[in-house]
């Protein structure tokens, strides 16, 4: 492989990591509006759908190890091409989220939330933001901006925990809804994780740029 084509090969390559981050982020979306919507067949589609996200990510996966054992990529190349083989393991892990979340839509069935879905659909829109920014750093190999997404993550985890201290309440208030609000735990637990997830990927950002490993937004306990 010339060199020419070899960049060209890399540049695609980092596009299929972009169209992967895209499949996921419309996975959340939709896991999220389908349990609002209490949407069983959406939520079906995207538990068939995660299928498709893992074989793209073994697709990247054996296009990144054919290069690097065929071109022996050094410095910056080395970087982004392992760089990628760790961002698109939490990608596929943030669609396996998303799938967890359309599962627990599957669980609730046509029962009744036990609490309209309010701090839910902003969890998950903050968690997408974070991505597509985290994505557009990736791409823009902007290490800073990589930094300071991650401090959003904290205002994910507040709401996790607002959630977790509002369900408990209505389950002492009411033993008869444990099992409903059990649910609603899990599917913020979910996405409490992606945006974790998207930290993971964050921190492979300023490795790529930096060549040094950080650990960004370190708990504070």
């Amino acid at each position: 492989m010339v060199r020419e084509a070899y960049h060209k090969a890399l540049k695609e390559l980092q596009g299929e990591v972009l169209e992967l981050g895209a499949m996921v982020s419309e996975a959340t979306k939709d896991a999220v509006e389908a349990l609002k919507k209490r949407d069983i067949e959406k939520s079906r589609q995207i538990i068939r759908n995660d299928r498709l996200v893992n074989r793209k990510r073994f697709d990247i996966e054996e296009r990144c190890m054919l290069i690097i054992a065929t071109q022996q990529p050094m410095a910056v190349d080395l970087r982004t091409l392992t760089a990628i083989l760790n961002v698109i393991t939490d990608l596929e892990r943030i669609g396996d989220h998303a799938e967890g979340i359309a599962k627990i839509s599957l669980l609730i069935g046509d029962e009744p939330l036990v609490k309209p879905l309010v701090d839910v659909p902003r969890m998950a829109e903050i968690a997408r933001s974070m991505l597509k920014r985290c994505l557009e750093a990736f791409t823009d190999r902007d290490a800073e901006k990589a930094r300071l997404i991650c401090n959003e993550d904290d205002e994910v985890d507040a709401l996790y925990e607002q959630i977790y201290r509002e369900l408990l309440l209505l389950m002492i208030e009411n033993p008869k809804i444990i099992k409903g609000a059990t649910y609603l735990m899990w599917v913020s637990h979910n996405l409490e994780r992606i945006a974790d997830r998207v930290t993971n990927i964050a921190e492979r950002v300023v490795f790529m740029v930096e060549g040094k490993m950080e650990e960004l937004n370190v708990s504070k306990y």
